[in-house]
């Protein structure tokens, strides 16, 4: 018989968690006994999946960005409460949530960023860095999980949450401040041009900012690891 994994310790000190985790636990006392951990993720997903609609939407009219909003609403809410609804009552799968609950996370992650690249807020080649950088933070993540036991969930004191809200503001500001839907510059990288709006500017600092996390942490902890696993002295 296989020996149960003992659970990563989460470190979760974005702004918003004191707030949220209060708001999560109240929830999942209340979530009738039929609602599974299993069904708040597929709710996550589905919330995904509409805002992804609402961006590709939104080269229609601007005003589907309400629809995007209304999706990472969707999203916060399935995939904040399912691991929250199991801590509550108990029922927590360690080996099988955390497949299931990181796995649906690259599936949601891949529809957010590409249904930002598909609507008029962002080039989809800086929305693909963007997520680029996302993946190699989030592989970083799982393997100090792994070997640290330590599962960190935020970064520069923003989390996935806050991340969400960023993203409302993002969409509101896009649909009613005219100018920010309508200044482009022509730029040419790698012998390519692209037309170049404010939020192209902000996608990619955000890429190198998750690229700076990275690279910070992955340096960091070399020495760690050198530490715990010195050389072999033969």
């Amino acid at each position: 018989m296989s020996e149960e994994k003992k659970q990563a310790a989460r470190i979760q000190t974005s702004i918003l968690n004191p707030l949220e985790k209060k708001i999560l636990v109240w929830l999942a006392q209340r979530m009738p006994a039929w609602v599974t951990s299993d069904m708040l993720t597929f709710v996550g997903f589905l919330g995904a999946v509409i805002m992804g609609v609402g961006y590709a939407l939104s080269n229609l009219n601007l005003h589907w960005l309400w629809l995007s909003c209304f999706g990472l609403l969707v999203n916060w809410f399935g995939d904040s409460l399912d691991g929250s609804l199991a801590r509550v009552r108990g029922t927590q799968r360690k080996t099988y949530g955390f497949f299931i609950d990181h796995n649906v996370d690259v599936i949601n992650e891949t529809i957010m960023f590409v249904g930002v690249g598909c609507s008029p807020l962002v080039n989809m080649s800086f929305a693909m860095m963007a997520l680029v950088g996302y993946f190699m933070l989030s592989i970083y993540v799982y393997i100090d999980c792994h070997l640290k036991g330590e599962m960190r969930l935020t970064y520069g004191g923003l989390g996935p949450t806050e991340f969400r809200l960023l993203l409302i503001l993002v969409n509101i500001a896009f649909m009613y401040i005219p100018w920010l839907s309508t200044w482009k510059k022509d730029v040419v990288l790698f012998h390519n041009q692209f037309s170049v709006g404010l939020f192209d500017y902000i996608a990619v600092a955000a890429a190198v900012l998750l690229f700076v996390f990275y690279l910070t942490g992955f340096f960091k902890d070399i020495k760690y690891y050198s530490k715990i696993d010195p050389p072999v002295k033969k």
